[in-house]
């Protein structure tokens, strides 16, 4: 992706301990979080590699479609896993879908890519960072503690769940969504 040499390589680190977080996430002893996690570690590692500023790193034509080819399959699980209308899958979708187009993109126009050029149909670049500043709103909102009184003390957490393993922490798991969502709208953002 394109812009400040300082901001790329903070994107990288935000989206690699992003990644590496999700993987420890995928120790839980629930299924459908070990899967979630996978699924968000990928993303996270994926921006990561697609964030390195084109200064450092510039990669093929090949690498971008594999990246296209990777996400779009990552697309299509997500899907599959939507059809039962979960809300997260939904959004795993979207993620996948604007991976998949920022790559394809990034293939069609690897000039664009080494000049700091546009790329990308802008109504579907505005669609995405419209959605993604509104899920990253939401996220932050859902994340911040929130504060109860009861019985004269006060209770600090999240969502009103007790604390766990710290991989299986929903306000840890809401967290790194929030980054990811965030390093979307930058990445979408630099195109």
């Amino acid at each position: 992706m394109h812009g400040s040499l300082s901001a790329a390589w903070l994107l990288v680190a935000l989206c690699a301990a992003t990644g590496a977080y999700c993987l420890l996430r995928m120790r839980s002893g629930v299924e459908e979080q070990r899967r979630t996690a996978g699924g968000e570690a990928l993303m996270g590692f994926g921006m990561a590699l697609m964030a390195v500023p084109a200064a450092v790193l510039t990669p093929p034509r090949w690498a971008w479609l594999l990246y296209a080819v990777v996400f779009g399959g990552a697309a299509l699980r997500a899907l599959w896993a939507s059809r039962a209308a979960r809300g997260h899958h939904l959004h795993h979708l979207v993620g996948t879908f604007a991976m998949a187009y920022m790559a394809l993109a990034m293939a069609v126009r690897p000039a664009a890519h080494a000049h700091h050029g546009g790329a990308g149909a802008p109504v579907l670049t505005g669609l995405l960072l419209g959605y993604f500043a509104v899920y990253v709103l939401w996220t932050g909102a859902r994340t911040a503690p929130s504060a109860t009184v009861s019985g004269g003390a006060v209770a600090g957490g999240v969502g009103g769940t007790a604390p766990g393993g710290w991989g299986d922490r929903p306000e840890l798991a809401r967290a790194c969504r929030l980054a990811m969502g965030i390093g979307m709208l930058a990445m979408l953002l630099a195109m």
